[in-house]
């Protein structure tokens, strides 16, 4: 990990990764998260659109967790993710990039990262695919490039730049989505549509975005326990670039 042409493809996949993150959450930021499981109607149908976005804002944001998962297309390149994500915590899951799988735990000002062996080699090269094989990555969420990835695993920063304002959004019909009752509020400019649930807390449920990098999101799971561990004897990003 001492040539010097380890960092330079360090940093283009860094910015790549942050790149894809960047992207998708820029297909997240017209939604919110959540499901209810209770059958007793919460009104918001009856309710205008900025309404119903201003009560699934409030819910959602009061939330200690969620599970977020799904799909979507960028630059004719398909994201995936499925992480549970735990307010001012951090999150677990992994994200789907172009077909390479990334493991990721986000706790303690860290991101700690687990692929195979062709991500690491576009990360840092042959030297780093070979000392990473098997092992975790640990990068501060400050570290360039990573941080859009904390910004994903982050409940609170996800939450920052959902259920705002984003042009002239319009009711839809009532539906059902993910074996929940919701109402589907339409946002025509962005392709996409957000779906809150009618029964129960109003959370939002999903967002299917329609389109030439159209997908689902949906969000699951709320406020149910979250355990982040990070992985033990990872090895260090800071310790790796000051060698």
């Amino acid at each position: 990990m001492n040539d010097t042409a380890a960092k330079p493809r360090h940093l283009q996949a860094s910015r790549a990764l942050a790149l894809a993150t960047t992207l998708l959450l820029l297909v997240l930021a017209i939604a919110g998260c959540g499901s209810s499981s209770s059958s007793s109607g919460n009104g918001v149908e009856s309710k205008s659109a900025n309404e119903i976005i201003a009560e699934a804002s409030k819910a959602a944001k009061a939330a200690s967790s969620v599970h977020v998962s799904g799909s979507i297309v960028s630059e004719g390149k398909q994201i995936a993710l499925d992480l549970h994500l735990a307010s001012g915590k951090g999150a677990t899951g992994h994200l789907t990039l172009d077909g390479a799988n990334v493991n990721l735990i986000e706790v303690g000002g860290y991101v700690y990262i687990s692929a195979g062996e062709a991500f690491y080699k576009a990360l840092g090269g042959t030297a780093a695919a070979q000392l990473l094989r098997g092992k975790w990555l640990k990068v501060p969420t400050s570290t360039s490039g990573f941080g859009s990835i904390a910004s994903l695993t982050n409940l609170d920063s996800l939450l920052g730049g959902t259920l705002s304002a984003h042009g002239a959004i319009t009711k839809g019909s009532t539906t059902t989505v993910d074996n929940q009752a919701v109402i589907g509020l339409v946002d025509s400019g962005k392709q996409g549509t957000l779906y809150v649930a009618t029964t129960g807390t109003p959370y939002p449920v999903a967002i299917v975005k329609t389109g030439t990098n159209g997908g689902k999101i949906s969000f699951s799971e709320w406020n149910q326990p979250v355990t982040l561990t990070a992985p033990p004897n990872a090895v260090d990003l800071t310790q790796l670039q000051g060698g």
